[in-house]
């Protein structure tokens, strides 16, 4: 199967707009901060079951890059337009939520409204997961680890809101 240089640059495309998003997101945060996310992160009173800082970057570029790649899957599906735009649209607007997170939680130190921010996040990634599996099952399993690192860091925001108020 010979893949065409557009469909590469495509695929190309489809895992840098969550990338770029997760680091413009992050880089405003900083911004707003007006320092480290990570010692903001080491100095807040965490539950026993918080991971190291430094995990997130890790984990969050592997799930930027799994999203992008399923947002391929769903874009290069030629059949059912309406289907396809209506899946879009959910992957738009969780990607919306997901940007605006970090600049809640550690730009503004808004920990309760970052977890009302994460529960639509997960609302809506689920709303999009049944899309694209309605299109290409293989999309929505792809965002597997995704729903699942969102409810564990869920969990953490409302831990870490409840310790810290």
């Amino acid at each position: 199967m010979i893949i065409s240089v557009k469909e590469v640059k495509k695929f190309i495309y489809c895992v840098l707009i969550p990338l770029l998003i997760g680091y413009l997101s992050s880089l405003i945060s900083k911004m707003i901060c007006w320092g480290d996310m990570i010692t903001y992160y080491h100095e807040l009173i965490k539950p026993g079951f918080a991971p190291p800082g430094i995990l997130f970057p890790i984990v969050w570029t592997i799930i930027y890059i799994l999203m992008g790649t399923s947002s391929y899957i769903i874009m290069s599906h030629k059949k059912d337009e309406m289907k396809v735009k209506d899946a879009m649209f959910y992957y738009w607007l969780q990607l919306a939520l997901n940007f605006i997170w970090s600049i809640l939680f550690f730009g503004f130190q808004l920990r309760l409204t970052a977890l009302v921010d994460i529960a639509l996040l997960i609302i809506f990634v689920v709303i999009m997961i049944y899309n694209f599996y309605k299109i290409r099952p293989l999309a929505a399993y792809i965002n597997i680890p995704y729903i699942m690192w969102l409810i564990y860091a869920f969990i953490l925001n409302y831990f870490i809101w409840f310790i810290n108020r």
